[in-house]
């Protein structure tokens, strides 16, 4: 048996890929790939990274659902190629190859050895373009029934104000997101700017630019609210494109002064770019522990 796990992080215009020892530590460095714009040259690209490695173990992180088993994308997101959810991850490579949502692997990552190490309750916020999750309750990975569960799908208001990716109103993804930002700019002003107009116009004194920034936090603080009164959590870590223009500690302070559940923490991720990549890793290393252990009992 290898003592390193491929580590592979599949994102809409990147593919991070590296080995990984048990420990999560990188070995040899990150390589990065532009992502194909094809689901079938995305396979071949696949096969072609999977061949560079002297590894028996695959972990992948991707956007969308993956299924319980760890075999199959439930479904995709609109940021990579139609067919991508039919690709049989499987047949990539006589070696053993694990998937997992990449939100989840950025959590499982940051819960092992980031920001939320230590602590058996925590979760991971990506802030882009969407908004996506990872949730570890008692030091397990909530998956839910089919492994979709941690969409960040739920009301923010019941006015119909805004119309999400996913179909539905008022959604926290569409108040959070950098599309979020966008929207919160347009309804002050009614002028549709880019993210970074925005955040270069709130940097140079401009007041409805500084605004909506401040606003677009408060609807980040509500939300992570809502999570730490369901989960009541000892940390909330934050990560993704749009972190840095998040206010860290009015959030913090925010959500402990309304949480009816007890007080947590509100961090920034320690392991930035790479969290997928190593917690897709990480992933695979305890899949590949309970595979021999189940042959084991079995024989």
């Amino acid at each position: 048996m290898k003592k390193n796990v491929l580590g592979i992080d599949i994102g809409g215009t990147k593919i991070f890929h590296a080995a990984v020892n048990e420990n999560g530590e990188i070995e040899g460095g990150v390589k990065k790939e532009n992502t194909p714009k094809t689901s079938k040259e995305i396979e071949d690209k696949l096969i072609q990274i999977i061949n560079q490695y002297d590894v028996d173990t695959i972990g992948i992180a991707t956007a969308g659902a993956v299924n319980l088993e760890n075999n199959k994308i439930l479904s995709s997101t609109a940021n990579l190629p139609s067919g991508y959810a039919d690709i049989n991850f499987k047949e990539l490579s006589k070696k053993d190859i694990f998937i997992e949502n990449d939100a989840n692997c950025a959590a499982w990552a940051e819960y092992k050895m980031g920001a939320g190490k230590g602590k058996n309750n925590c979760i991971v916020l990506t802030l882009g373009t969407g908004v996506g999750s990872g949730i570890i309750i008692n030091g397990t990975l909530l998956k839910g029934k089919n492994g979709a569960a941690g969409e960040m799908h739920f009301k923010m208001s019941t006015d119909k104000k805004r119309k999400c990716t996913c179909g539905a109103w008022d959604c926290f993804e569409i108040y959070a997101s950098g599309n979020g930002l966008k929207l919160t700019y347009k309804d002050l002003t009614g002028d549709g700017i880019s993210t970074y107009e925005i955040i270069e116009n709130a940097k140079n004194g401009d007041k409805n630019s500084q605004n909506a920034v401040k606003i677009w936090n408060e609807y980040i603080a509500q939300g992570i609210l809502g999570l730490n009164n369901i989960f009541d959590t000892e940390i909330i870590a934050l990560s993704g494109s749009m972190v840095q223009f998040a206010d860290v500690e009015f959030i913090e302070n925010y959500v402990n002064s309304y949480t009816v559940t007890t007080k947590t923490s509100v961090k920034l991720c320690a392991l930035k770019n790479y969290a997928g990549l190593i917690g897709a890793a990480l992933i695979a290393f305890d899949l590949r522990k309970l595979s021999i252990k189940s042959l084991r009992e079995k024989f």
